[in-house]
């Protein structure tokens, strides 16, 4: 299955690159990322998705390893705009922040030219059209190849649509995550843009990688997500164990029904799922030789959805950096 993306026909699943170096415990040794990528590849991905901000340099460091020797076989995303000074996490998207940036990451990646890059976040205190006119600007240099938003309402897609083409879109979208329901999925696609999925297996809660959160490691960053916390948690393992049956039986694994899910939300429509694993990195992209029907897509959305599910999607003080939409308390 191959989706546009920025002017390209691509695997309409990518994988997201952040679970090889932060976030998600235990982290894989760098042999082992750089074995994964290579796997990855082998299979048959193609877009590849990091960030400045991953392992504060580690994980762009990490892919350099694999572009060194197979750059025309990875499509890249990298992001600017989440800043990291003396332990304190800011956002900054002004333009001359974001030339520091795409500087420091084309040296770290090791290559000359970014496909896609993003603002991370938006910046609540320079105008969108600003900052996208600069990535404009370094699309006319050669530095980057195409610009994408991340986290952004409908609403700032629409403006800064308006200053210049944006390619991509990238928001935290899976079957119990639908913020992008509320206009960012409609705005992409009216507008020719690629909708890109990050968490479409919900932080591996619909893929069999969390039974108790309590057993995660202490810096895993689930630890302190609403929804996997105890008030929630016990409503969302019901569901979780009726989304697995429901998989289990149309000979799917929960992650490939997840994810089978995601993109079948549109046809502009890509998912990144992310993972330290081999083994869920082949189950993912199998997904792609499955055929799943509009009547378990349904269930499965009926089943897990915005109004079925215990929690917000954020901890508080996240929530205050997001521009996507948010549904009604």
């Amino acid at each position: 299955m191959k989706r546009k993306l920025a002017n390209q026909e691509l695997t309409a699943i990518g994988l997201g690159c952040m679970s090889l170096s932060q976030a998600y415990l235990p982290i894989p040794s760098e042999d082992e990322g750089e074995k994964l990528l290579h796997r990855a590849i082998d299979l048959g991905y193609q877009h590849f998705d990091t960030a400045r901000l991953y392992g504060l340099g580690h994980n762009e460091l990490l892919l350099s390893r694999v572009l060194k020797v197979r750059r025309d076989e990875m499509f890249l995303a990298s992001k600017c705009g989440i800043e990291v000074e003396e332990g304190r996490r800011f956002i900054d998207c002004k333009p001359e922040t974001i030339r520091r940036a795409v500087d420091k990451s084309l040296a770290t990646l090791g290559v000359d030219h970014i496909d896609l890059y993003y603002l991370h976040r938006r910046d609540f205190d320079t105008p969108i059209e600003d900052s996208v006119g600069t990535l404009a600007d370094l699309i006319s240099e050669g530095k980057i190849g195409s610009i994408g938003l991340s986290e952004m309402s409908a609403e700032t897609v629409r403006k800064a649509a308006a200053a210049t083409k944006i390619a991509a879109v990238q928001t935290e979208y899976s079957l119990w995550t639908r913020n992008p329901e509320l206009g960012v999925l409609e705005a992409c696609k009216e507008l020719d843009i690629a909708f890109i999925a990050f968490s479409p297996v919900a932080r591996g809660a619909l893929a069999k990688a969390v039974s108790d959160p309590t057993d995660l490691e202490a810096k895993d960053l689930r630890k302190n997500h609403p929804r996997f916390l105890p008030d929630n948690w016990p409503k969302n393992k019901e569901l979780i164990d009726a989304f697995n049956t429901l998989a289990s039986e149309n000979g799917l694994t929960p992650a490939q029904l997840s994810i089978a899910w995601v993109l079948s939300r549109g046809d502009h429509v890509h998912a990144i799922p992310g993972t330290g694993s081999v083994e869920h990195l082949e189950e993912n992209f199998e997904t792609l030789d499955k055929s799943v029907s509009d009547d378990v897509l349904a269930k499965a959305g009926d089943l897990i959805n915005h109004s079925t599910v215990a929690g917000h999607r954020y901890p508080e003080g996240m929530r205050k950096t997001i521009d996507t939409e948010e549904f009604p308390a």
